[in-house]
């Protein structure tokens, strides 16, 4: 299992049940690219390595197997769904159809409270990513995004938004960590509650547009520094009223 994992999980098995704390878990090394489609992970040998029972782990891959995010390989294990470049490209260009607008419909109804909380998170955010945590930083990254568009009130919007984002591979975002080269994304956060509380929705669809951004350009490039194609943004969306 990739280093991350194995290195941060026993002092991140602290919350919600051990099934969830693996799932999570495992979700954040899907995205990171660090389970990487082709290698076989058996439910016995990452328990092993969390120090938990099979069972959580086993109920854990099950349920990416449902979401169609592993699979099962007979008698041997789990293993990633591979995910093309092209398939990427499709889920970049979903997020930002459905993220942007989603996250300006959201900002109308946010509350000083609301951003109040989130800029807490923000700093986990910024915490982890000065501390190289891809593991938290995930975690974090995904509370704020999933938190702030939660308040758009739409529920399938919001489990859409997170389905395509687990899919999403940052086969990249290890190597920037080791090189302290996520602070900027990190600070991009607190940009977007600042344009929140401005009331600027201009503002926040260009801070969002370039956040999501790195998700196909340097996120998603490989150790080896090879980029990948990142699909051509759709026009800008425009916020319910």
């Amino acid at each position: 299992m990739a280093q991350n994992l194995a290195a941060g999980s026993a002092g991140s098995l602290k919350r919600t049940s051990l099934r969830d704390q693996v799932l999570d878990l495992v979700r954040q090394s899907l995205v990171s690219g660090e389970i990487r489609p082709g290698d076989i992970y058996s439910a016995a040998a990452l328990a092993a390595r969390l120090g938990v029972s099979s069972s959580p782990v086993r109920e854990a891959m099950l349920t990416l197997v449902g979401e169609g995010l592993m699979e099962p390989v007979r008698n041997r294990g789990y293993r990633a769904v591979p995910m093309s470049e092209h398939d990427l490209d499709e889920v970049f260009a979903m997020r930002l159809l459905l993220e942007v607008p989603g996250t300006l419909w959201a900002a109308q109804r946010a509350t000083p409270e609301d951003v109040a909380g989130l800029r807490v998170v923000a700093d986990e955010i910024e915490a982890a990513a000065g501390a190289g945590d891809v593991v938290a930083f995930l975690d974090a990254d995904r509370r704020f995004h999933a938190g702030l568009l939660r308040l758009c009130d739409n529920r399938r919007l919001v489990d859409t938004v997170l389905s395509l984002r687990d899919q999403t591979r940052l086969y990249g975002l290890d190597a920037l960590a080791r090189h302290g080269m996520l602070d900027r994304s990190a600070r991009e956060h607190h940009d977007m509650l600042d344009a929140v509380a401005a009331g600027d929705p201009e503002r926040l669809e260009e801070a969002i547009r370039h956040h999501l951004r790195h998700t196909r350009s340097d996120w998603a490039r490989p150790d080896d520094g090879a980029s990948s194609g990142a699909a051509e943004a759709p026009e800008k969306a425009t916020p319910q009223r």
